[in-house]
Order: C-alpha cells, then sequence, then structure tokens
C-alpha cells in the first residue's frame, strides 16, 4: 500500500510508522503500537489519500481524532443538495502529506545522528591499539 506524497516520495507503511512514533503527541509511543496504528489507518485509505468519515466505526474515529491531534490527518466536508432540497454533508479525513513528510525527514536526520560516521569510530580506540594490530608491542623484545 502505498500513497504518492507532494515530494513524490511514497506514504509507506514504515515511513507512517515514523511519523506516528515522532509526531508531538506521540513521543514515547513504543514502536510496536506505532506500526500497529500506521498499519490500521493505511487499511482504510488503501491507495487514496482521503476517506469518507462514514466508513469508520468510533473506536477507529477516535484514532482518527489522535493523529488529527497530532497533525497527520485533517478533515474536510463537502455540502450538496439533494433531490428534496435537503443539504446534505459528507465528511473526509485526508493525509497531511506535506507534515508527514515533515516528520519523517525529521526522524530520519535523528536515525542518522544516532549512528556514529565512521570518523568517530576511531577516536574511541586507545592508542596503544594501533601497535597491537601492527604486531608491535609497547616493550621491546628481549634477544
Amino acid at each position: 500500500m502505498a500513497i504518492k506524497t507532494k515530494k513524490g516520495d511514497t506514504l509507506t507503511l514504515d515511513n507512517l510508522t515514523r511519523a506516528i512514533k515522532n509526531s508531538i503527541d506521540q513521543i514515547g509511543m513504543e514502536d510496536e503500537a506505532a506500526r500497529a496504528m500506521a498499519q490500521h489507518v493505511l487499511n482504510f485509505f488503501g491507495y487514496s489519500d482521503r476517506i469518507i468519515d462514514n466508513v469508520l466505526e468510533p473506536g477507529d474515529r477516535d484514532a482518527f481524532y489522535m493523529l488529527e491531534d497530532s497533525g497527520l490527518l485533517t478533515t474536510e466536508r463537502e455540502e450538496t443538495t439533494l433531490y428534496d432540497g435537503r443539504e446534505w454533508r459528507i465528511h473526509y479525513w485526508i493525509f497531511r502529506k506535506n507534515k508527514i513528510q515533515e516528520l519523517v525527514d525529521r526522524a530520519i536526520q535523528k536515525e542518522q545522528e544516532a549512528i556514529p560516521g565512521d570518523d568517530f569510530v576511531y577516536l574511541e580506540l586507545p592508542d596503544d591499539i594501533w601497535s597491537a594490530t601492527r604486531g608491535e608491542s609497547e616493550e621491546p623484545e628481549e634477544e
């Protein structure tokens, strides 16, 4: 399941999981819980970027409201006039793809910062390791 974002990147399960985990209200959420929520939400959207509210059960709608509070979803409504003159409102849930991409980019940056670069690995090694790896020792051998 994948949805194109404005940047052209695809909204994948991993990316939505990252966005949920790194959204303001979701700090401290376990990886499995964030992934389960992402999978649950993507199951409703399928390959679309918006869904009609009528398909949601009350428990599902609660999760959507939570994601709306986190900035990942937004709502939209459409009004139409029925043949008998009554107004009919249709409510939709829509991915905020820019916000999701921003959170994904921020999460990737944090992940990359958490992995030290090659330069830093050598700084942590003790000085005597260099002579030991070349077969040299600190004390001269006796003949």
